[in-house]
């Protein structure tokens, strides 16, 4: 009876730990405003379909949820987001349970993932990579499951996870392959005389079927998105410090030394031998995205896995100290647990003030928190040189964005406004149109001085637009201005190209 109950009292600690972990995000996500790629999420969950130009269909299918539940409130758009995490961290900690770790290393694991920055940032923006986060974690609990059940139906659980990690993010793919690496260099392979994996895969393709269909129908655009997006890292050097992120950025300097005992102890420990897929996982994951040069917490995924070997593997050498060692062990992993929850929180979670120090340190470390700032202002912007407009001209405006932010802001801010429709040549706005009627005068965003003396349209500047909080960001600090463009040549089919613009 007693080891029956003790299973089910961790797995509560851990729930409880979640919902607090919940309860703060929601109090947090009220913060500064939607993130840039947030309001591209929002506008295309307004338009549910099979697939969007930059990912699969999963994550803006949430957001209409959403939508529908809690109305535009910031904190609603971003509860999947911070409940995808809380999720995460419970299963790291069932993960340690599957690899024989008992309740100290329940605890750790859940904790340290709970600390990783790059979990923290996904709680705090709706996003494909909060989703992508937690499917990751799910199918290294499932293997696990698999392993030490020896019953080949949890592939189909496996079959599950895949399939909406495809409907989330493509990148779930790296993983599926990482997988049968995993199986292939372990006595795992032996699964593949059986029906089950092939069930788990056909489950898979079945659930993104509908996806892959309309990339197909749209000539499998994201090929090209990718590929753009892909050669943009590359030569903004973002994807250059790549093994170097690995040791500090996903999950934090402090916890280093835990994900790498928990991959040292996964690769050799003897008594972790059939739990070695684990490790080869990651090791394929690392590669994969090392080899195609992607950015560094493209891989972050995968550490919830590691650390919870470590939290087993700290737990093991606990085990072997006298009373006062195991007391002072423990008290070391609560400091240490502590200032990472600390240190990363300060850099990721929307706490400090616009412009206060704390917010200039997290400034220096990553832009999201700025991508949040002016958005209602940009619309009120353009809502003034709308209005300016003669009445019979406002009838026949259109507002043309340059960037998926732009678009998104003023499709949310604009109606209560007056403002007319947008449209704009990025991403999925791109197969929407540009209406019937085409517009015969349009306000442009996004775009510089230089680049309309190209237009064969005659635009007049109408300004610059800073926000009133000095934030710098994309709108504010490369120079765009805002156009009212005129005498537009009849040549629309021409102007809006054959291809989306790619942001």
């Amino acid at each position: 009876m007693q080891t029956q109950v003790k299973p089910r009292s961790d797995l509560m600690v851990l729930l409880v730990l979640a919902a607090a972990r919940l309860a703060l995000h929601l109090l947090l996500n009220t913060q500064y405003g939607f993130h840039r790629d947030e309001l591209q999420v929002l506008d295309d969950a307004r338009h549910l379909d099979w697939g969007y130009v930059p990912y699969p269909p999963l994550t803006p299918f949430l957001g209409w949820i959403e939508l529908h539940l809690f109305g535009t409130a910031l904190s609603g758009l971003r509860f999947f987001a911070a409940l995808a995490q809380c999720t995460a961290m419970v299963l790291a900690g069932l993960i340690a349970r599957e690899l024989g770790g008992g309740r100290f290393a329940l605890f750790v694991a859940a904790l340290a993932t709970a600390c990783m920055p790059f979990s923290l940032i996904m709680s705090s923006l709706f996003m494909y990579s909060s989703l992508d986060f937690l499917w990751w974690v799910a199918i290294a609990y499932f293997t696990l499951h698999l392993i030490n059940s020896g019953d080949g139906r949890w592939w189909l659980a496996l079959g599950l996870v895949f399939g909406l990690g495809l409907m989330t993010r493509y990148t779930i793919a790296i993983c599926a392959v990482s997988l049968l690496v995993g199986v292939l260099a372990t006595p795992l392979r032996r699964q593949l005389l059986t029906p089950w994996p092939w069930a788990g895969a056909l489950l898979a393709l079945v659930m993104f079927a509908p996806n892959l269909l309309w990339q197909a129908q749209h000539d499998f655009v994201y090929l090209d998105f990718v590929k753009t997006i892909h050669e943009r890292d590359i030569r903004w050097h973002r994807t250059d410090g790549f093994w170097l992120e690995q040791l500090y950025s996903n999950t934090g300097p402090l916890l280093t030394p835990l994900w790498l005992a928990g991959l040292g102890f996964l690769a050799f420990a003897r008594s972790m031998r059939a739990y070695r897929a684990l490790a080869w996982i990651f090791a394929a994951a690392l590669l994969a995205f090392a080899a195609t040069r992607g950015r560094g917490y493209y891989v972050a995924p995968a550490y919830p896995m590691l650390l919870a070997a470590g939290a087993v593997a700290l737990e093991t050498w606990r085990s072997r100290l006298g009373s006062r060692g195991r007391s002072a062990a423990y008290a070391a992993s609560v400091v240490v647990l502590a200032l990472a929850f600390a240190g990363s929180a300060v850099l990721t979670l929307p706490i400090s003030p616009v412009n206060s120090a704390g917010w200039r340190i997290a400034r220096k470390v990553q832009s999201d928190f700025a991508e949040q700032i002016g958005w209602p202002e940009l619309a009120q912007r353009v809502a003034e040189i709308y209005r300016a407009l003669p009445p019979e001209e406002r009838a026949h405006t259109a507002i043309l964005t340059n960037n998926y932010g732009e678009a998104g802001a003023l499709n949310l801010y604009g109606p209560a406004l007056g403002l007319p429709r947008v449209i704009s040549r990025t991403n999925t706005y791109w197969l929407r149109g540009y209406g019937d009627p085409p517009p015969q005068t349009i306000i442009e965003l996004g775009n510089t001085a230089e680049g309309e003396s190209k237009s064969a349209a005659k635009c007049t500047s109408s300004g610059r637009f800073r926000n009133s909080l000095g934030v710098d960001n994309e709108e504010s600090a490369w120079d765009y201005e805002i156009f009212v463009c005129r005498e537009i040549p009849p040549q629309w089919p021409a102007i809006w190209g054959t291809k989306p613009r790619f942001g």
